[in-house]
């Protein structure tokens, strides 16, 4: 079908029932129909392996599942018995489960660089209780964190610090301080001006590059010279760069890490880990002043921590990270010969770790481009391809592949069209899509 004539009737209806009954009419910011073509903002009535389907009963091939969560597939098997399981024997009670211990044990064991972790969630609590506890450990107020990472909580001292920052007293933002991804010389400057007052370095330990040569074992070296605490947020790295997440794939490690996203594949299961001296400031066999580290009424459900397990079992045992970038190099290399065909290859670039793709959609100047990423969205969406980037899941088959690369060709096709007229708009179908963070609607 040509997106001229692409609709998506009941999906606009149930959007329209979305925005009146829900703040923004998404529960997740980055999933809501802002993000989308006007319009063309698909509702999902359910998904199995690589594939939704929207209530209009349009079937895609879907990249990003669940803001990178859902890594091996919906509806993955061996997660589903894993959960169903445990859902005749009740999912929470005044004690502990035995499922925490176990859940526990095999965490720890496929990521040996912990000592403890406890569970949550949702990956803000996680990293929220890892800023608290290295301002406990250090006794010192200032965080400082990577400009150049996206997100880290949903939090004051992170939010502060972005254009949505309405209802923040300024007194919380100046405790929030940034540093350069890969440059230690500005980090220790930064060090250096705040002496004695910065608790922690928080960063994603990789994201759409490579960490330059040295930088992590740098930072690690940083932080203890400086008395700080060395925070890794592996909500994505984790799993998707090794099982054992980035620390486990760059040998460098962290004082405490959080991990989220593809530890429940789809399920609401997150991670605090670290350093067992750090991590029992939060519990009951230490003499300090207690640290409220995590205290969450369902942090510990036990269908979300069978969900971990199984996840956690599929990942070493099938080789999942491998097959990750295994597919994620064969997405890569189709989507950039499809663009160098179509001439545009400068224009629609694929960027990042073969199992974390995203895309930059550039304009006639080689700028980035919400027009022309709307121009982009609308013909995959016709094409039957729901990518807000290219992220894959391991259920992703080579004919998956193959339909989302003739799709991209498509639209590669039509950005020519709109580069040589200089000009997307004939093709936007309405308003341009909208960045996450901005200050007004």
């Amino acid at each position: 079908m040509e997106s001229e004539e692409f609709s998506l009737p009941r999906s606009r209806a149930a959007n329209e029932r979305l925005h009146a009954l829900i703040p923004g009419g998404a529960h997740t910011y980055a999933k809501g129909d802002d993000q989308y073509p006007e319009d063309l903002a698909p509702v999902i009535s359910h998904g199995r392996g690589a594939h939704v389907w929207d209530v209009d009963g349009n079937r895609y091939v879907e990249y990003g599942s669940g803001l990178r969560s859902v890594s091996l597939g919906h509806a993955h098997p061996r997660v589903v018995e894993a959960v169903r399981r445990e859902l005749d024997r009740g999912s929470n009670f005044v004690r502990p489960s035995v499922l925490e211990a176990e859940a526990a044990e095999l965490f720890l064991a496929t990521v040996p660089t912990a000592e403890m972790v406890k569970f949550a969630k949702n990956g803000s609590d996680a990293t929220t209780a890892a800023v608290r506890l290295a301002r406990a450990v250090t006794g010192r107020p200032r965080v400082a964190i990577c400009a150049d990472h996206p997100f880290f909580s949903v939090d004051d001292w992170f939010i502060a610090t972005t254009p949505m920052s309405a209802g923040i007293p300024t007194m919380t933002s100046e405790l929030t301080v940034a540093f350069p991804y890969g440059d230690l010389a500005a980090t220790e400057e930064l060090l250096t001006r705040y002496a004695g007052e910065i608790g922690c370095l928080v960063l994603e330990p990789a994201a759409h590059a490579e960490p330059p040569p040295g930088y992590l074992a740098g930072l690690r070296e940083l932080a203890d010279r400086h008395g700080c605490v060395l925070v890794f947020d592996e909500m994505i790295t984790g799993l998707r760069w090794s099982e054992a997440g980035a620390q486990g794939l760059y040998g460098v490690v962290p004082d405490l890490s959080t991990f989220g996203k593809a530890l429940g594949n789809g399920f609401a299961v997150a991670a605090l880990a670290g350093r067992r001296e750090l991590m029992e400031r939060g519990g009951l066999r230490h003499t300090d002043d207690r640290v409220f580290l995590l205290s969450t009424t369902h942090g510990a459900e036990t269908h979300s921590l069978a969900a971990a397990m199984a996840v956690l079992t599929t990942y070493v045992e099938e080789g999942v990270t491998a097959q990750l970038h295994a597919i994620g190099e064969r997405l890569a290399a189709g989507v950039r010969e499809a663009a160098a065909g179509a001439g545009v290859g400068d224009h629609v670039v694929v960027r990042g770790r073969a199992s974390n793709l995203v895309f930059a959609t550039l304009d006639e100047n080689r700028q980035p481009s919400q027009p022309y990423r709307t121009l982009f969205l609308r013909q995959l969406l016709a094409g039957g391809v729901l990518a807000p980037s290219f992220v894959v899941s391991s259920a992703l088959t080579d004919a998956d592949i193959e339909h989302t690369v003739e799709t991209v060709a498509r639209a590669c096709a039509v950005y020519r069209k709109a580069l040589d007229a200089e000009d997307p708009t004939p093709w936007l179908g309405g308003r341009p899509v909208k960045p996450v963070f901005r200050r007004l609607a």
